[in-house]
């Protein structure tokens, strides 16, 4: 894949049985992007995190996110960055605005439905306990994104399964490609 990518954790961090930590030490030069607080984040602080992260890259990067930072990337995008991002891959996007979202984060509510200025994917879970499937659908419309459901897989980590997810990996590949014509 000719292409830098920025994984972003959600909510707590990605542990060592989930896909991002294991696509990582398969591809070494793809990198997490550091966050201060996994446990109380905060997104003024996070956006600029991300910035100082897709500053640092040779060309527009893809963010490979997961979770709360799917929203993440959505703030970033409408925080009037003059950097540019090749697209995002947007795995189990929460719904900040649900009742039963935890109350640990700050300034992720309400969820941004704007549409993203980049080309973006949301892949989502007909089971995840963060967000319904109709939400998730709602998050893609809103952003322009395109949408793929994978049937039961709860909220696409590592505690559902999903390690090394070869599946996902290829859709990865293959929104890559669509980015290169």
């Amino acid at each position: 894949m000719d292409y830098e990518v920025l994984t972003l954790a959600g909510l707590w961090n990605s542990g060592p049985a989930h896909w991002q930590s294991q696509w990582e030490r398969k591809y070494p030069h793809w990198v997490r992007v550091p966050h201060r607080d996994w446990e109380t984040p905060d997104s003024t602080e996070w956006v600029a995190e991300l910035e100082a992260a897709i500053s640092q890259c040779k060309r527009p990067p893809v963010l490979a996110a997961h979770s709360l930072s799917c929203s993440l990337v959505g703030r970033w995008a409408a925080s009037g960055s003059q950097l540019k991002i090749a697209g995002a891959f947007l795995v189990a996007p929460s719904d900040t605005d649900a009742p039963t979202y935890p109350d640990c984060t700050t300034g992720f509510q309400p969820m941004l439905l704007q549409r993203l200025p980049f080309p973006s994917l949301v892949i989502a879970s007909s089971d995840d306990q963060y967000v319904s499937p109709q939400r998730a659908r709602q998050f893609a419309q809103a952003w322009g994104s395109g949408y793929v459901e994978i049937g039961n897989a709860g909220h696409i980590n590592g505690d559902a399964g999903y390690g090394p997810w070869p599946e996902g990996e290829q859709l990865l590949h293959d929104f890559c490609a669509k980015l290169s014509r």
